[in-house]
């Protein structure tokens, strides 16, 4: 598991990120300055909003405290990159998802530390916290998410031809890591799957229901419309599976941290492929 662990995973979340940062442009960041608000409902929903939601639920449900720092570190991460191509499915708004993504992922530098660091004090995993700094999860942060967006983007700003024909290419690869991560954390942990689904499913379930309908209504009352209302709930339902099982994995080593995004990865899926089925069979 040493190499799985400590090169092929980071180096597949490094990949994924170089990818998304392929896709963006300096329109992605000026579009949030001349049309602020769908990004700010967005970002508010997916930073604060659901952190919080997540807590109350881990507070309120029976869970092994393991589990319940799983379900944190989910809550921590950006959404997916998939977010994006979902989001076109359901004729949402494209750029709006692609903004929220970059930016929320580059935030991920200093949300995560803080969310993995608090959880593990709440939830007397002190032993732990000794051991974990934040500025060790950090530095961690910023070279498998926010250099490889960066490179990403230096490329796309330089070699536009190039960054263009291959975009698509990484975005099939960066689907198929995924998928490889995914596999790869069940098959780890394949004699506990059914007892960690029972003991995780059902949460991730709720709360990835819960942020998608709180989502929706929030952009109903506040968007600028129905795309951008489409492009910020899967934006909220989707969440970056792969980091939050390699920053499970490379922090706590694997094990019971890592299931409630292995079990979240698999339900969202379905319940936004639902989401966007009903949107388009409504038009």
């Amino acid at each position: 598991m040493g190499i799985v662990t400590d090169i092929i995973l980071p180096l597949s979340l490094a990949f994924i990120m170089f990818s998304l940062g392929l896709g963006l442009t300096s329109s992605d960041f000026k579009r949030i300055i001349v049309q602020p608000k769908d990004f700010i409902v967005g970002a508010f929903s997916q930073i604060f909003i659901l952190p919080l939601v997540a807590f109350i639920l881990v507070l309120v449900w029976p869970l092994n405290p393991m589990i319940a720092v799983g379900v944190m570190i989910l809550a921590a991460a950006p959404g997916g990159a998939t977010s994006n191509i979902l989001t076109s499915f359901a004729k949402g708004d494209v750029a709006l998802s692609i903004s929220l993504t970059a930016i929320i992922s580059l935030l991920c530098v200093f949300t995560i530390p803080f969310i993995v660091i608090s959880s593990l004090d709440f939830f007397s995993e002190s032993s732990l916290t000794n051991d974990i700094k934040v500025f060790d999860i950090a530095i961690r942060m910023f070279l498998i998410v926010t250099i490889p967006v960066l490179l990403g983007m230096v490329i796309r700003n330089f070699f536009n031809s190039f960054s263009a024909n291959f975009e698509p290419i990484a975005k099939n690869i960066s689907i198929f890591l995924f998928a490889l991560v995914l596999i790869g954390a069940i098959i780890s942990e394949r004699e506990n799957v059914i007892s960690y689904f029972s003991q995780a499913g059902l949460i991730t379930l709720v709360l990835n229901l819960i942020m998608m309908i709180i989502a929706f209504f929030l952009a109903k009352i506040l968007g600028s419309g129905e795309k951008q209302r489409r492009a910020i709930t899967i934006e909220c339902g989707l969440q970056n599976g792969t980091l939050a099982i390699v920053v499970a994995t490379t922090i706590f080593g694997g094990g019971i941290y890592l299931i409630p995004a292995a079990t979240y990865s698999l339900i969202m899926f379905g319940t936004s492929l639902i989401y966007v089925y009903i949107v388009r069979s409504s038009n």
